[in-house]
């Protein structure tokens, strides 16, 4: 089956009968609701791209398993090139939508069930890599959409999954038949969920022997009984349903990704769709599979992200007056430093990739977790100099309404206007993004998405060698200097004396 269109897409979501709720509010049809809008028209430009033969090789591939030409966004990764193709694709994306495009997710868990499956088939003899094949080739072949749902409730966060008091606080299996098992439990930040064809659930945290019943790899249709999607407060949200184009900031594509809570309320999957059932010992490597990859994709997508939100800032910097200001040339100069520091670390954390049992390739760990790292800083930074240089109308203007009233319109947009013969609203309209692009949704997901900073940090230890640093401290300081004929304070040392 071909790429879809974009409206394919629009059409295959329609078909669903998914259980979806939008605050308080049953929505049968989330497709048309004002809220979901922005986030289906950010995943249709991918589906857009994909048709344009420019972008042949980076938005589409070749699958390895069929041959058939596919979306990069269902590919498992092959190359050190496919690692790179990755990056500059989801850095594409980022500049075309001005905001989180949404399947990265499910293309990291498909890549980590793709690998932790043959891992675990070599040692225990099992199925679960030709059943994820399966699987996957009918993802590739009808060009679907997988959210990936990874992160649990967690309850007391002191506690383990078998020590909390409500043991649906991780997803877990509560019954196992011949034909598949029933799961129950929650997983919560799932972008794009509500507007996605299957939702691939991954355990989210390493697990003890006992607590075989959370571990649980599966896919399960977004419409299946006894899955219910919540979707997520935003911080624009009453904005898209009082249809304000310009106080939305990103009209066409929102600024975040629509995440949703996913309840599981005794699902039954049958086991072709299950790729891990009880092998604890195997979890932990695969949430690191998923978390390693994942981490990198941030230096391309947020770097995007930041593209535009350095150019809005530009804009509101000439509209005002100042872009010939060395100080603010000066911050412009900084914001793109801090942006091309994150998307050459994810450019490097994949060409230094490497091959993984099942062949597929995994980009550097260390280079990986160091990106991420650096999201963790760097956005908020752009973010505070595009605050910096835009100024405080960022956080005070009226809504788009005031402007084109009747009774203050003409006094609300005199105070607005920078030049004579200006369009007010341009500089209403540039400054609505920045304000939106740098909220408090957007900046908490730059934190957190792919673990928190600790995590990072955690990993950066874990593979940084430190006795292989101190012992090469060691032997470069105390090493035979004589022997070398090395030069100490310009004399030089050869070991002889007269």
């Amino acid at each position: 089956m071909p790429i879809k269109t974009p409206q394919e897409y629009v059409e295959s979501l329609r078909a669903l009968k998914i259980n979806a709720y939008i605050g308080a509010e049953k929505v049968e049809s989330p497709v048309d609701h004002p809220a979901i809008g922005p986030h289906i028209n950010t995943v249709c430009k991918i589906y857009e791209l994909a048709h344009n033969p420019e972008h042949e090789g980076l938005i589409t591939t070749t699958s390895h398993l069929t041959g058939h030409k596919i979306s990069r966004f269902t590919h498992i990764f092959q190359s050190t090139d496919d690692l790179m193709c990755k990056i500059k694709m989801l850095r594409l994306l980022g500049q075309t939508t001005g905001t989180c495009f949404q399947r990265c997710v499910g293309l990291d868990a498909m890549n980590a069930t793709y690998a932790i499956s043959y891992e675990i088939d070599a040692a225990r003899g099992t199925d679960y890599h030709q059943r994820f094949k399966n699987y996957l080739i009918g993802i590739q072949d009808n060009d679907l959409m997988v959210a990936g749902a990874m992160t649990d409730p967690k309850g007391n966060r002191g506690k383990g999954p078998s020590q909390q008091d409500d043991p649906d606080q991780f997803v877990r299996v509560v019954e196992r038949r011949a034909d598949g098992v029933v799961i129950r439990g929650a997983k919560l930040h799932n972008t794009g969920g509500i507007n996605s064809h299957e939702i691939l659930v991954l355990p989210g945290t390493g697990l003890k022997p006992e607590e075989a019943d959370f571990a649980i790899a599966c896919a399960v249709p977004v419409d299946a009984n006894g899955v219910t999607l919540i979707f997520g407060r935003q911080t624009n949200d009453d904005r898209k349903t009082q249809g304000s184009n310009v106080d939305m900031g990103n009209p066409r594509f929102g600024v975040v990704g629509g995440e949703v809570m996913i309840i599981f309320d005794d699902v039954f999957v049958p086991y072709e769709r299950v790729f891990l059932n009880g092998e604890t010992e195997y979890v932990g490597q695969m949430v690191t599979y998923f978390a390693t990859w994942h981490r990198a994709n941030y230096g391309g997508c947020k770097g995007g992200n930041a593209d535009v939100l350095i150019g809005a800032t530009a804009k509101i910097a000439q509209i005002h007056g100042v872009e010939r200001n060395t100080i603010v040339k000066d911050k412009v100069i900084e914001m793109i430093h801090l942006s091309e520091t994150c998307y050459a670390g994810a450019i490097g954390a994949s060409a230094a990739g490497y091959t993984l049992p099942c062949g597929s390739y995994m980009v550097d760990p260390m280079m990986a977790n160091t990106v991420k790292q650096n999201i963790t800083r760097n956005i908020y930074s752009i973010g505070r100099l595009a605050h910096d240089i835009a100024g405080g109308f960022l956080a005070t203007m009226p809504e788009e309404a005031a402007f084109d009233s009747p009774e203050i319109g003409k006094l609300v947009r005199k105070y607005h206007l920078c030049n004579e013969g200006d369009d007010v609203m341009e500089r209403v309209r540039y400054g609505r993004y920045i304000e939106n692009a740098t909220s408090t949704t957007t900046l908490v997901e730059a934190m957190h998405g792919a673990g928190s900073p600790q995590a990072q940090r955690i990993v950066m230890l874990g593979l940084g060698d430190l006795k292989g640093k101190i012992a090469m401290a060691e032997e470069v300081l105390n090493g035979d200097s004589d022997a070398l004929g090395l030069s100490i304070r310009g004399q030089v040392v050869t070991g002889k004396t007269d």
